[in-house]
């Protein structure tokens, strides 16, 4: 076994490699008690390593089983790991796992309900989210205000945020009734609060916001908010495809 130490501390589950990298320089992760540093290798698959203290455990390339699932999110829970006000999170209804844990891909507002998406595998997390990869992200709004062609063909085009330009994909209008309209909306970035914010540059206020699919993970109509499902191989094995990881 002969890996760079933030490649193994990510496949196991310990967080995007961008993170174990930053945690490293900052000398908070050490092998046999020895400090690690950037561009340390894992040679022995019996050494002890910490993580601010702590022994976490890794698993060799030959014993890693990338599992993930998806989870209905409810309105009202928080996408953080612990919660200092003790409120709920997505975490405290997801199955227990050993030897490693669920990272999400992603995050849910606390007002937004939908699917979530949660793997064993570090790097593949990081990748399901980076930009670069253009992965599509549906979601079921609900807008109130006054609408007209013009707005919908921004949304489309392109607004200017305060943190750069962002646009939808696709645009589709379900129905509605006076100011209340309902839309399928595709975006391929997962910057914060993005959907909302396209539609309150146009003066419309998001009432109702629901992630529908992830890439090609869809929300499973059966299931209820606040479960998850564990997906199948192949359908891990295909998001690793999209975002370029072996399998």
């Amino acid at each position: 076994m002969r890996e760079k130490l933030q490649k193994v501390l990510a496949r196991s589950g310990y967080g995007s490699r961008r993170r174990l990298e930053s945690l490293i320089r900052g000398g908070r992760v050490s092998i046999n008690g020895i400090v690690a540093t950037l561009g340390d290798y894992l040679e022995d698959k019996n050494a002890t390593i910490r993580i601010d203290s702590r022994v976490v455990m890794v698993n060799a390339l030959d014993k890693v089983i990338c599992r993930m699932l998806a989870y209905y999110k409810k309105n009202g829970e928080l996408c953080t790991r612990y919660d200092p006000q003790g409120r709920c999170t997505v975490f405290d209804h997801l199955p227990k796992i050993h030897r490693c844990r669920w990272i999400s891909v992603g995050r849910l507002d606390i007002n937004t309900s939908g699917l979530l998406l949660f793997t064993t595998d570090g790097e593949l997390a990081n990748r399901l989210m980076h930009p670069s990869f253009e992965l599509e992200r549906e979601y079921l709004v609900r807008v109130f205000g006054k609408l007209n062609e013009k707005k919908i063909q921004n949304l489309i085009s392109g607004v200017e945020l305060e943190d750069g330009i962002a646009r939808f994909e696709n645009v589709f209008y379900i129905g509605g009734q006076s100011m209340n309209h309902t839309f399928y909306v595709v975006i391929k970035e997962g910057r914060n609060r993005a959907v909302r914010r396209l539609w309150s540059s146009q003066n419309l206020i998001v009432s109702r916001l629901k992630r529908t699919r992830y890439g090609d993970i869809v929300l499973n109509r059966r299931l209820r908010p606040g479960v998850s499902i564990e997906l199948k191989l192949k359908e891990i094995n295909h998001l690793r495809s999209a975002v370029q990881l072996s399998f």
